[in-house]
């Protein structure tokens, strides 16, 4: 008697379910996570571009709207209040950038992601 090998229709189906549950969940989270690294990318744009530690949190926003016009990012959750110029142990000062973004998935779950970067300031030195 000859044994078939290979998979069952019920086991492709499982197979299938399985394969698009995490192709949706894929889609769902990976524009959030793009978008933070473009902010990623333009922060450190902007820190590096600095000329003096002490830009106020609008220059900052200010500069970053400069940048995500050329970094293409549109995250409606990226605002002012989430951009903070903050001191150092060392005497420096760094960008810090915090927020969250809920991302509806299915029905009424949704799926809270919090993204955090703090970058280092870079100042550079008056030329004489």
């Amino acid at each position: 008697m000859k044994r078939q090998s290979g998979i069952t229709l019920i086991g492709f189906v499982i197979v299938l379910i399985l394969a698009a549950f995490f192709i949706y969940t894929g889609m769902k989270l990976v524009p959030a996570y793009m978008d933070f690294f473009n902010v990623s990318k333009a922060l450190n744009t902007v820190a590096t571009q600095s000329t003096s530690g002490n830009m106020s949190v609008e220059e900052v926003q200010r500069q970053l709207d400069t940048q995500q016009l050329s970094q293409y990012f549109a995250d409606e959750d990226i605002q002012a209040k989430n951009i903070s110029v903050v001191s150092t142990p060392n005497g420096g000062t760094s960008l810090k950038l915090a927020y969250d973004k809920k991302i509806p998935w299915i029905y009424n779950i949704d799926f809270l992601v919090h993204f955090q970067k703090s970058v280092p300031m870079k100042l550079q030195q008056a030329q004489e």
